[in-house]
């Protein structure tokens, strides 16, 4: 049972590292501040949750009984509610910078021949 428990926390690790690497070429390599946005958002948020998770999971391998266990149990609901805390957060973070973005006008990229079917919401004062 600890030798699963432990591989399962090993692998939503490693998986979580794989997602925050992914994320971060996307930074590099998405033309546009809009798509950078997109690979932040969704990268950062997805491998925080796998890695946070990872922990947790891991706290499980010396649980044996609540009576006895009880702060690993506490650890575990602690790193939970940051799991939470960051599932709801980070998306409005992204959103709201997103949104900062097209506030001051900062136009995407978009490729020729193709239209901006928001051109009509920006505001060119």
């Amino acid at each position: 049972m600890t030798v699963t428990i432990i591989v399962i926390s090993v692998i939503l690790i490693l998986t979580g590292i794989f997602f925050f690497l992914g994320a971060a070429v996307g930074l590099l390599r998405f033309p546009d501040f809009y798509a950078r946005m997109h690979a932040a958002g969704k990268g950062d948020t997805l491998s925080s949750l796998l890695v946070i998770l990872g922990f947790a999971v891991y706290q499980l391998h010396d649980f044996h009984s609540l009576s006895h266990d009880w702060p690993t149990l506490l650890v575990i609901l602690k790193l939970l509610a940051v799991v939470l805390f960051i599932f709801l957060t980070s998306p409005t973070a992204t959103s709201a910078l997103m949104d900062a973005g097209w506030e001051d006008n900062v136009k995407p990229i978009i490729a020729e021949g193709r239209s901006n079917h928001l051109e009509d919401d920006c505001d060119d004062a």
